[in-house]
């Protein structure tokens, strides 16, 4: 069976069109594998596998020919030192030692069984990830809920779009990162970025702001910001008071669209009375924004003939994210923005399938089609799609952070079963996060390297890599994307959706509910995900081979109609709330979870590095990137780094209330006297996960990665 390690039949050149594995821009590539360039005797997979892959940009819209280091490094990691290419058994000498699937796949079947034996069928968890293809995503979550019985599942990508999430299904009904193509963009005349940094997370997306004036919002001088016409700074923390501000500049000063707000929206009039405290003068105190900033960058959307309002991960990673996301799109929304082709607010969505990874069943409250895991309507659907009793099926579990706070505690779940996400690196507290995964009495992990978590397992299940499998992806602008297999998996690998199948069996439910077919498997979701809010029902691979561009929804054809084309722009007719109107949020600022102290002076913040992803368990294994970011820095200014004993190139300690890291110091003078900087990629004691907040958002569930309370000092080099 292929993915059970036949190598299939690769005797020529072979190319395929798909897309990068990394970022949610999704951009277009073109895979090239030729086995003359392997050497003589080894087979097409050995060796390093970045000069027998290639890689080359399409003109895909999203990123028109272009890609970034990431995007042009990927097929090095198909081939990395050290694959995974066999399962690994945890023995009684404490070592995790190769041996057969059978072997492996019983072990984990036996050690689910005991767990939900003994403590019920919450005593087993599955955690995610936005990096899954829809297929995947959707099959997990079905596993969880249908093989398992489980509703302790959940995924990361509830720390990457679970703010933005909330804000954008209250306002307009419906969330999609991008209501709009992103090539809509290029014709803006002003784009205000919130907390976002695209020239180092998603590069080929400023080829779409060359004509743009950027207003960017961040407490650091990012690459993006540099480039801006408007720089606003911060205080971490406190991009809600300024998102309030901005509303009451709008109102106030006259630059609101007081008629589409009363053609088009409600609830403006109790969300004013929370920003009409919000002056410009009083918004400087608190955020230290000059109130002529404001001004300006107000004046700039009211003015512009296009303009759109975006948020990113450093307004909606805190404590009060949803609200923040929210006050912004308020901003949109007095604006007259939402709703009208060549403007508009969005979200930039950050992982490969951070959208399609949200729709489909893997988060802890979710069915399929985006559908209320609590609406006894969306219950009956599902089950009736699954051939289960809709009472059968589980309710809502514990959000991502609750959940691996949860593990190997008696009311938690005693095993834990991960796909394609690497908590130990990438989770808040992560110090006490490895601790409660090593309090599991079973801990699986499906990867294609040994990350951090991986070497914690009990179980390590090698599984297939994007070049080598089918399926699709939903880009951040809810496109759907087919991702096409290039070379089959290595001797010895399988793909998750086998991985699955096989432990489905083991359970006790019957192979042809689980299929192990990308394309089976779709089909099954377009039929669950039939009349839910994301809906793909009108979606097929044959009308994705065929170069279609469908954006969902996309409802199935009526008896003898037309195919539907999609829905590339969202909201033009009117909003997905049933007066078609969109909501104002009334919401007020808050402090965030933990403020500085004599102990702890000075504001951390976290974010990205343009060479590395997510916690980097691929792009550190990647040499051109490595070698371009090849360890974990801490950015702050030179009087911050003077009064702390510090100066370029030293090590540092940066210590919060729940751990400490070491990173290379890097001086920055126009970052923040009272912030320092520290990318997430690295692992170790070079973890910036040791040092953040698990203060959690209300609303969203969201952990407050953007802000937290730290001390910096010197840190003896290590031998």
């Amino acid at each position: 069976m292929a993915g059970h390690g036949r190598r299939g039949d690769v005797s020529g050149p072979r190319e395929v069109a798909t897309h990068c594995p990394y970022c949610a821009l999704q951009c277009g590539t073109r895979l090239t594998h030729d086995p003359g360039t392997d050497d003589p005797g080894t087979g097409p997979r050995s060796g390093s596998g970045a000069g027998r892959v290639r890689v080359r940009p399409s003109d895909f819209p999203v990123n028109r020919g272009g890609l970034c280091q990431k995007g042009w490094s990927a097929a090095a990691v198909l081939d990395t030192p050290d694959r995974l290419r066999t399962p690994l058994l945890r023995g009684a000498d404490g070592e995790l030692a190769p041996v057969g699937w059978e072997t492996a796949l019983d072990a984990v079947a036996a050690g689910l069984r005991r767990a939900a034996d003994e403590h019920g069928a919450d005593a087993v968890g599955v955690y995610g990830s936005g990096a899954l293809t829809n297929e995947k995503a959707y099959l997990l979550g079905k596993f969880a809920r249908v093989a398992l019985g489980t509703g302790q599942i959940d995924y990361n990508g509830r720390f990457c779009m679970s703010s933005a999430a909330a804000a954008g299904n209250a306002a307009f009904g419906l969330d999609r990162g991008l209501p709009f193509p992103v090539t809509d963009l290029g014709r803006a005349d002003v784009v205000l970025l919130a907390g976002a940094n695209p020239a180092e997370t998603m590069p080929p997306l400023l080829r779409h702001l060359e004509q743009a004036a950027l207003v960017v919002i961040d407490p650091r001088p990012t690459r993006t910001a540099r480039a801006a016409k408007l720089h606003l700074q911060p205080t971490p923390g406190t991009d809600l008071a300024l998102a309030l501000g901005l509303l009451h500049i709008a109102r106030a000063e006259g630059h609101w669209d007081a008629a589409y707000v009363a053609e088009r929206t409600t609830g403006f009039e109790e969300a004013w009375r929370h920003a009409a405290g919000w002056w410009p003068e009083r918004v400087e105190q608190v955020t230290g924004v000059p109130a002529g900033l404001q001004r300006e960058a107000v004046r700039l959307l009211a003015e512009a003939r296009s303009a759109y309002v975006l948020t990113g991960r450093g307004v909606e990673q805190h404590s009060k994210g949803a609200d923040t996301a929210a006050a912004f799109v308020n901003l949109a929304l007095a604006l007259g923005l939402p709703g009208r082709e060549g403007s508009g607010y969005g979200c930039l969505t950050g992982q490969g399938n951070g959208q399609g990874g949200r729709e489909h069943g893997q988060k802890a409250d979710q069915l399929p089609g985006y559908r209320s895991l609590t609406d006894p309507v969306a219950r009956e659907r599902i089950a009736e799609v699954w051939g289960v009793d809709p009472d059968g099926l589980p309710g809502p579990g514990r959000s991502a952070y609750r959940l691996l706070d949860a593990l190997g505690r008696p009311e938690g779940p005693r095993a834990l079963l991960v796909f394609g996400a690497n908590p130990a690196v990438s989770a808040p507290h992560a110090g006490h996060v490895t601790e409660r995964l090593a309090a599991l009495d079973l801990l699986v992990v499906a990867d294609f390297v040994p990350s951090e978590t991986a070497e914690l397992a009990d179980v390590v299940l090698p599984v297939a890599q994007w070049a080598e499998e089918d399926g699709t992806m939903t880009s951040l602008e809810g496109r759907v994307l087919r991702r096409r297999r290039l070379l089959p998996p290595p001797p010895g690998v399988r793909t998750d959706l086998e991985v699955l199948r096989e432990l489905a069996v083991r359970l006790g439910r019957p192979a042809e509910a689980f299929p192990a077919e990308p394309r089976a498997v779709f089909d099954e979701l377009r039929r669950a995900s039939s009349g839910g809010r994301a809906d793909y029902a009108g979606i097929d691979y044959e009308r994705l081979d065929a170069g279609e561009a469908l954006h969902w929804p996309c409802p199935a054809a009526p008896p003898g109609g037309p195919p539907h084309p999609g829905t590339p722009r969202l909201f033009l007719d009117g909003f997905a709330h049933p007066d078609g109107r969109a909501r104002f949020a009334a919401v007020e600022h808050r402090a965030a979870g933990e403020d500085v102290s004599r102990e702890y002076p000075l504001y951390a913040t976290t974010g990205r590095a343009l060479a590395h992803y997510q916690s980097g368990a691929q792009t550190r294994r990647t040499p051109e990137l490595l070698d371009a970011v090849p360890e974990v820095y801490v950015e702050m200014h030179p009087d911050t780094a003077e009064r702390a004993g510090l100066a370029e190139g030293a090590l540092a300690r940066v210590a919060s209330a729940r751990g400490s890291m070491t990173a290379r110091v890097r001086v920055v003078p126009g970052l923040r006297a009272d912030t320092v900087f520290v990318p997430f990629h690295f692992a170790g004691r070079g973890r910036a996960n040791l040092l953040t907040n698990p203060a959690l958002d209300p609303r969203s569930e969201m952990p407050e990665f953007k802000v937290c309370a730290v001390r910096v000092g010197p840190c003896p080099e290590p031998a």
